[in-house]
């Protein structure tokens, strides 16, 4: 199994456009050793010729031409090697880029029916790209771990639907009503090995079935979202906890590093990882920490084979 990061930060990107805080900052003059990261979305594949995108970043156009494994085929005018979208939630951050999909429906679309709904009609992505050679073509996931899928040109990879506990977006009517549905994590089994990816990028805290499947895996991606539960308080920029927002922090003893701490995973990797986050600087003493504790941090272009 193949997996392909096509983005590593949290909502707004890193830098944020509108953001000064002192990684934008050491970003945009180099005064920092870090690197730039754009919006959450990976991609998987059994053969390094289909791809199945997980997440539609709205920087997903620019990801695309950054990668060239997810180029077009030389032998056809058009087309594309994203055989199908698999979305963990109905966020901005990770529906938006089925817009700059449009050019390239009808394409085969898998989510809950929470994720179905607000879709529909709160943030109506769906009915609006139906205008476009039909649009998407909706299949249910269910949110009982042990109904499988498979999604389209993934043949040889399985993958099983994990119910995380984290935030509806704003426009959501689950936004104070969490549902099951509402986010999920997914993990992607190769058939012919038998190995396991947990993909996670947003989690509030680990149920029973997160930690099996954690216990289980060979590569955990997970929520890297921010450092201290109080960080965007501390920086000015809201009054919510990350847990307010759906996301564990990283530190602390209820936070990522303690979590990770129980499994022998052989990679563990933080993903979806916003501006504010001290990790981002590779010369701090959170990014250090990190390190000392075997965990890396996910990067646009990382490669991972499973």
């Amino acid at each position: 199994m193949f997996v392909l990061i096509l983005g590593a930060g949290a909502g707004g990107g890193f830098p944020q456009w509108n953001c000064h805080c002192p990684n934008c900052k050491g970003l945009r003059t180099g005064s920092i050793n870090t690197r730039p990261r754009t919006q959450s979305s990976i991609a998987v594949s059994a053969n390094k010729k289909q791809w199945v995108l997980i997440n539609a970043s709205p920087d997903l156009r620019e990801q695309i031409n950054r990668h060239s494994q997810l180029w077009p085929e030389t032998s056809v005018t058009r087309g594309t090697r994203i055989s199908s979208i698999v979305l963990t939630d109905s966020q901005i951050d990770h529906t938006t880029g089925l817009l700059t999909l449009r050019e390239g429906l009808p394409l085969p679309v898998y989510c809950t029916d929470v994720v179905k709904e607000d879709l529909t009609t709160s943030f109506p992505l769906f009915t609006v790209l139906k205008h476009w050679h039909g649009g998407l073509h909706q299949h249910t996931i269910s949110t009982e771990f042990n109904k499988s899928f498979v999604p389209s040109g993934a043949e040889g990879l399985t993958f099983q639907p994990v119910v995380l506990e984290s935030n509806a977006p704003p426009y959501s009517k689950y936004r104070d009503n969490i549902v099951a549905g509402n986010n999920i994590g997914l993990k992607i089994t190769d058939d012919h090995s038998g190995k396991s990816v947990f993909y996670a990028p947003g989690c509030m805290q680990a149920n029973s079935v997160v930690k099996n499947v954690m216990a289980e895996a060979d590569c955990v991606l997970f929520d890297g979202t921010l450092w201290v539960n109080e960080e965007m308080i501390d920086h000015g920029f809201s009054q919510k906890l990350g847990t307010d927002m759906g996301h564990m922090p990283v530190n602390g003893p209820n936070g990522a590093i303690a979590l990770l701490k129980e499994f022998e995973v052989k990679r563990k990797i933080l993903i979806h990882i916003n501006n504010t986050n001290p990790v981002l600087n590779e010369d701090s003493q959170a990014n250090r920490e990190l390190r000392q504790q075997g965990i890396e941090l996910a990067f646009d272009g990382m490669e991972i084979e499973v």
